[in-house]
């Protein structure tokens, strides 16, 4: 699980200091050890070595990015010209592309390193169009045959729309992915968005459009077999789900949003009751 290049060691001790399960010591050599019980293979101690001297549960340093500067600004108007996409071109996202946003996922964060998340895609536009049809035919049926359902309650306002065979839920993406986590997952509320949020600034950067999808990860729960259908195993809960493909719309400048409260918190002040 854990090795030292004892030549490449500079007994800095930063792995100790920087585990945060408390795995590590040094032993009598001045080289860290690792207690495994306590391990939770977040690999922090390969990530801060400075001279690249440990490898810990089959990784090693040779194989990891260098990590480079990056321009605060570019960052910040990323996220500000993230948009909601609502049109899309009509086809299926280059493999490289589609590849890259697979291939992301693994650097996400997770709640105690409890990397178990599950992301169904579908990444054809034809596979996309065969469940898009499915899931509207389902809605149509059940809003017309039972108007007193749960799915007609949850669907109120959008009713008229899905009738006439509007594509509300899909709005004509070419894909979607849906993030699932296992029952036990310790924080399994949060994870899933975590998730996609870096999921969709990543998509952002590539000039893919994405929006998340809320009617789509209600039909997730009011139409079970929809977890079959996206081999979502056993055990597994759906958590959301989010659209994305080639944007058929291209916005020309950031928007101007009302601001949250935001406060400093200047002096402690304990109330008693």
């Amino acid at each position: 699980m854990f090795e030292v290049d004892k030549e490449k060691c500079i007994h800095c001790g930063l792995c100790i200091k920087d585990c945060s399960a408390n795995a590590l010591n040094f032993n009598e050599e001045q080289i860290p050890v690792i207690d495994e019980n306590k391990c939770f293979k977040c690999q922090h101690c390969l990530a801060v070595c400075p001279s690249g001297a440990i490898s810990v549960c089959g990784k090693h340093p040779e194989n990891s990015d260098k990590i480079e500067a990056h321009d605060s600004d570019m960052v910040l108007n990323l996220i500000k010209s993230r948009r909601s996409v609502r049109h899309y071109k009509k086809e299926t996202l280059s493999s490289e592309k589609m590849n890259k946003l697979k291939n992301m996922l693994n650097w996400v964060p997770t709640g105690c390193n409890f990397h178990k998340l599950h992301f169904a895609f579908i990444d054809n536009i034809e596979v996309m169009n065969e469940f898009r049809n499915y899931v509207n035919n389902k809605m149509i049926e059940d809003l017309t045959n039972n108007p007193q359902s749960e799915i007609a309650n949850k669907f109120g306002r959008y009713t008229k729309a899905i009738i006439s065979g509007k594509d509300i839920i899909f709005r004509g993406a070419p894909h979607m992915v849906v993030v699932s986590t296992p029952t036990d997952a310790p924080c399994g509320n949060v994870d899933p968005m975590i998730a996609l949020s870096y999921f969709e600034l990543y998509a952002q950067s590539m000039n893919i459009g994405t929006c998340w999808c809320g009617l789509g990860e209600a039909c997730m729960l009011l139409i079970p077999e929809l977890r079959e259908i996206l081999e979502i195993p056993q055990g597994y809960n759906p958590s959301y789900v989010m659209l994305f493909g080639e944007p058929d719309i291209k916005f020309a400048r950031t928007v101007q949003p009302e601001p949250f409260e935001v406060v400093s918190v200047k002096q402690f002040n304990k109330k008693i009751i």
